[in-house]
């Protein structure tokens, strides 16, 4: 299994079981798909971007940005910027764990966008969220 996937699972499990994410979001409604529309509210784990890191000749760490699409129906952009705090409350509640194989060596909340979608009737949030990931196999 590749970084990517281990961390992109590792999020969706602690989104579904953090209670101020799923109080809002129910966990049927954090998925990954690529189609619209989206259930209303939902977060859809969406795009990745993935480098090497390190300065050995191993490579055994990679950094991953993670793009979670946060959609709601509303007139303004409160209830995405609420779902999206819950994301990072979820994050920064401690260490990932990932599958036998990976370490989790950092994991946060790096940027948050809020976007009104054209329909005028949906409001759209990005939240990346930044891992290093450890090959430790």
């Amino acid at each position: 299994m590749t970084p990517e996937i281990v961390i992109q699972e590792a999020i969706r499990s602690r989104l579904v079981a953090t209670a101020g994410v799923t109080n809002i979001v129910s966990a049927s409604s954090i998925l990954d798909r690529n189609e619209r529309p989206a259930p209303l509210p939902s977060i859809i784990i969406g795009e990745a971007i993935s480098r090497d890191e390190g300065d050995d000749l191993a490579r055994r760490r990679v950094r991953v940005y993670s793009d979670l699409h946060v959609w709601k129906k509303e007139p303004s952009l409160a209830g995405v910027k609420d779902i999206a705090g819950q994301i990072r409350i979820a994050v920064q509640a401690g260490r990932l764990e990932l599958d036998a194989g990976f370490h989790c060596v950092d994991c946060f909340v790096a940027s948050m966008r809020f976007l009104r979608d054209p329909d005028g009737e949906t409001s759209h949030g990005v939240v990346t969220i930044e891992s290093v990931i450890e090959d430790v196999a």
